[in-house]
């Protein structure tokens, strides 16, 4: 088990602070490049991305390469200590591509061929759009190969979106035939048979379209055309790096995330990646509590550090103030820029970027945060801001590499959510596996214990617990591991709409939850969608051993179930199903494994989660009661631990450290029994491992 990882570049094992920076926009006054290097100094910067929109600056016209004025930001950065985030340049194609090679511009799912506009509207599988990106991959490669500045490659931007073009038909088709070898497996899978869509030649697929121009009712292939996507997405990433890898092999390579974004499984780029890397625009201070928008970040941070099996990851964007394309734009409060960057390196990033360095003059993003605003000098809020987390940052070089080892996995699966949201039923909206998924994860993140947010396909056997809401879909595999997981003493916990169909989106026979049925000890016989405004109540039975009581609020989703071998720990309190179970656990090998039959309030998952926690002795980062909008993480290299507290709240707050002295990373100090956290406050400590 690795306890500490290098740090992303070993030439340098510090921090990266900096943000997207594009010089280009400003080659008509040079000055400014000048001006913008004493304030990323004065700033605490030490890296700039560049060059990820820049593909015209560079190429002008076909073949005619202008290299210069990245020359000339390169040189200032390496002789002013500042690296390069360097970018290729695919997210955006020059013009004179789009008008001489239509081929590279996407075809939509209504099949009409787009114009050259906006950004990532080029067609992956396009023989001439891969062999230009080569091109130009291969000229920054050998141009930057040995330059001081550079110091990760940064793929692209924000990979996104599908193409429908007959390009596209054929490598789809072509994924298909690899995948499933003849028409009739792929009949089969995709059960065909209804409404006579079955196919007899592979000519006759096509990809889906909205109804009623095309198909959109296959589930099967919809879910394959999602892999599909996703599939063509990774291979051309792999091709864009294949120079890169070749002449610059030392230096790593990422692309960034943007979340929990739903049309690529990121997940599959993992073998691909040297480090992950991703883009986190939280709406602060809007629509809903300050400290539950933070738990909801935790959970997609905690997602980029798994991806990469607990290797530190990369904030590659975020704001210093607000977003410019938010309902409401509104700029950070005092202190949520520290609070935020720092929650980022709590949960394991090694860097915090922004976008971006400079205000763009013009165009869409002119309004969007920036370390330098349009009045062009320090003296504003936002760069005394950004200036004081690159201090704060310079004391924790400790903490680089280390990771997170929670005890705590909670599975969330982007096929999954592909199938459950394709699928119809039992509601047409309000299904909510993210958000049920958060709602588990919050009981954790609450009591300042650390989780993994992980896919299906991980392994299990590190952890006491692996929560799995809404398990809607199970890979072949999948339930054996689960067994096993809890044969040797692990404790799962399910939920209802669990168990329903396999790889395919095809269900199970012979009684839901499927493959899990032998495990978790039941038989779901049907499911209750209720409306908004109804509700039934799970009410506990007495001396149960959670120990839970009273009666809990049940609502929109209610699994009628029969126990087989599971005992029966809550029943339903009306409606036709009264007295049927509504909580279980069936005692499978050394292990336990728990069945929630119904969505429920938050009171109940606070009560069982509070329980079962007791029961596992699940460690929190600090053995005591947090306040609310207060949390904990720990990272750690195995010898020391380093515990980050954050108030989400814009209150000071109290947390009783008890009799452990720990050692302050901001100051120097050491500090026990009661901390103070001012309004959005964080404090840093380090323990030896416990």
């Amino acid at each position: 088990m690795i306890k500490k990882y290098p740090p992303i570049n070993p030439r340098f094992p510090h921090f990266l602070h900096g943000g997207d920076y594009n010089p280009e926009q400003w080659q008509d006054t040079p000055k400014v490049w000048d001006e913008d290097i004493r304030l990323m100094k004065l700033s605490h910067c030490n890296t700039m991305s560049v060059g990820i929109f820049s593909w015209v600056s560079l190429e002008p016209e076909e073949g005619k390469f202008t290299f210069g004025w990245l020359d000339t930001i390169m040189d200032k950065f390496s002789k002013n200590g500042i690296y390069a985030v360097l970018a290729t340049p695919s997210g955006a194609r020059p013009a004179w591509m789009s008008k001489k090679y239509p081929e590279v511009l996407r075809v939509n799912s209504d099949r009409v061929r787009i114009l050259h506009s906006g950004r990532h509207n080029h067609c992956f599988t396009s023989p001439i759009y891969r062999e230009k990106c080569r091109i130009i991959n291969q000229k920054l490669a050998e141009r930057y190969k040995d330059h001081p500045a550079l110091f990760v490659w940064h793929i692209s931007n924000e990979y996104g979106g599908d193409c429908h073009c007959e390009l596209c038909q054929e490598a789809f088709r072509k994924w298909l035939k690899n995948k499933y070898g003849t028409l009739d497996k792929l009949n089969h899978a995709w059960w065909t048979r209804f409404w006579s869509h079955t196919f007899t030649d592979w000519s006759q697929i096509e990809s889906p379209a909205p109804y009623p121009h095309g198909e959109s009712s296959v589930h099967g292939m919809n879910l394959d055309w999602k892999r599909f996507v996703t599939y063509q997405t990774v291979d051309f990433f792999k091709n864009e790096i294949v120079p890169l890898r070749k002449i610059t092999p030392k230096i790593p390579v990422t692309t960034n995330f943007m979340g929990t974004y739903q049309g690529l499984n990121y997940w599959k780029f993992a073998d691909e990646l040297d480090v992950v890397a991703w883009d986190n625009y939280p709406q602060w201070h809007g629509w809903e509590e300050d400290w539950m928008l933070g738990c909801k970040v935790s959970f997609v941070h905690d997602i980029n550090r798994c991806i990469k099996g607990g290797k530190p990851f990369m904030l590659m964007e975020s704001t210093p103030s607000m977003q410019n394309w938010a309902d409401v734009c509104k700029p950070k409060r005092p202190g949520m820029h520290l609070l935020s960057s720092i929650q980022a390196v709590a949960h394991g990033a090694d860097t915090v970027q922004y976008f971006q360095w400079r205000k763009s003059r013009g165009s869409c993003e002119k309004f969007h945060g920036a370390v330098v605003d349009h009045c062009g000098h320090e003296n504003t809020r936002v760069f005394h801001d950004v200036t004081e987390v690159g201090k704060t940052i310079e004391k924790l070089d400790a903490v680089i590499g280390t990771t997170v080892r929670p005890e705590v996995a909670l599975i969330f699966d982007w096929e999954n959510n592909w199938a459950i949201d394709d699928t119809q039923g039992p509601r047409r909206y309000k299904k909510d596996y993210q958000s049920t998924c958060e709602n588990h994860y919050r009981q954790f993140w609450i009591r300042g214990i650390p989780v993994d947010v992980i896919n299906m396909d991980c392994d299990f056997s590190k952890y006491k617990i692996v929560i799995a809401p809404m398990l809607y879909m199970v890979r072949q595999g999948v339930a054996k591991r689960l067994d096993n997981f809890v044969q040797r003493g692990g404790t799962l916990i399910a939920t209802y709409w669990t168990g329903i169909v396999d790889d395919n989106d095809l269900c199970f026979l012979g009684g839901f939850p499927g493959p899990l049925r032998k495990v978790l000890g039941i038989w779901s016989e049907e499911i209750d969608a209720l409306y908004d405004k109804d509700r039934n109540y799970v009410v506990p039975f007495k001396n149960n051993p959670l120990k839970l009581s009273g009666k809990y609020e049940a609502r929109e989703l209610c699994d009628l179930i029969h126990a087989e071998k599971a005992k029966v720990l809550a029943e339903y309190k009306q409606d036709f199903y009264a007295g049927r179970p509504a909580l279980t656990v069936n005692k499978f090998g050394r292990g336990e494994a728990y069945y929630m039959a119904s969505r429920n309030d938050e009171k109940f998952l606070n009560d069982f989660y509070q329980a079962i926690i007791k029961k596992l002795n699940i460690r929190r980062v600090i053995d005591t009661k947090l306040p609310q909008g207060v949390t904990a993480q720990v990272r750690t290299d195995g010898k020391k631990e380093f515990v980050f507290l954050m108030n989400f709240k814009q209150e000071k707050q109290e947390v009783q450290l008890g009799k452990t002295s720990y050692k302050n990373l901001l100051n120097g100090k050491t500090v026990s029994g009661k901390l103070v956290l001012p309004s959005f406050g964080i404090a840093v400590l380090e323990r030896a491992e416990r």
